[in-house]
C-alpha cells in the first residue's frame, strides 16, 4: 500500500529497493539523469535499517520485546509522511525538495517494517518480495494438490501463509491506488491507520 501510494504521488518506490535500482539503471543507460530521490532512496533505506537495528539492539540489552516499539517507530514515521504530504502538498511537485523529504520519510518507514520482520518475526513471509511469495505459493499448491513425495516441506502451512500475503499485498495496492485517486495527499492516512491498528492489536 505504501509503495503504490508513494509511486503514484511521489514518483518512486518507497518499499521496493529493487524497483528503484532497475529504474536508475534504465535511465542511466538511456542517457537521462535519474531523479535525485531515486538515487538517495537506496542509501536512505540502508541507513534506516541500521538505525532500526541500533534501536533493536538497545531494546534487547534492556530485555524488552522488539515488536511493539518498532511498530511504534513505523507508525511515527508514517504519521510524519502524512503530515508532510498534506502540509506541503508534495504530490503537486513530485520533483521538489519537500516531495523528496516526504518520500525519504516513507522509505525509512518501510525500512523499519522490513527490519522488524527480519529481527522479530523471522518466520513471517516477506511483505515485499512478491516474486518469491508467488513462487512459494505455486510450489506449495502443487505439493498439496498432487499426492506422493512433496518437493518442499510443510506445503499446507506455507500455502496459507504465502497466499494470504500475496492476496493481501494486491488488495493493499488496489486500496492504496484507490485512496490516491479519491483522497490525494490524504491517502497516506490509510497506512497510518493500519500502523496504529497493528500497535493496538499487538
Amino acid at each position: 500500500m505504501v509503495d503504490v501510494i508513494g509511486f503514484l504521488s511521489l514518483g518512486l518506490f518507497t518499499a521496493h529497493v529493487t524497483g528503484n535500482l532497475v529504474v536508475i539503471a534504465a535511465v542511466l543507460v538511456r542517457g537521462g539523469p535519474p531523479r535525485m530521490a531515486q538515487i538517495v532512496a537506496v542509501p536512505v533505506f540502508m541507513v534506516a535499517v541500521a538505525a532500526v537495528w541500533l534501536i533493536a539492539k538497545a531494546l534487547r540489552r534492556r530485555g524488552r520485546p522488539l515488536v511493539r516499539p518498532l511498530l511504534l517507530v513505523q507508525f511515527l514515521l508514517l504519521a510524519g509522511v502524512l503530515i508532510l504530504a498534506v502540509v506541503t502538498e508534495s504530490a503537486a511537485d513530485p520533483h521538489g525538495l519537500m516531495a523528496g523529504i516526504t518520500a525519504m520519510t516513507a522509505v525509512s518507514a518501510m525500512a523499519c517494517q522490513f527490519t522488524l520482520l527480519r529481527l522479530a518475526m523471522t518466520g513471517a513471509p516477506s511483505t515485499a518480495v512478491m516474486t518469491g511469495n508467488v513462487t512459494n505459493t505455486v510450489l506449495a499448491l502443487l505439493d498439496t494438490l498432487f499426492h506422493g513425495q512433496p518437493l518442499t516441506e510443510g506445503a499446507n502451512e506455507r500455502l496459507k501463509r504465502t497466499l494470504n500475503v500475496v492476496v493481501g499485498f494486491f488488495a493493499g495496492c488496489v486500496a492504496g491506488a484507490g485512496a490516491v485517486s479519491l483522497l490525494g495527499d490524504w491517502a497516506w492516512s490509510l497506512p497510518v491507520v493500519l500502523a496504529a491498528a497493528a500497535i493496538a492489536l499487538h
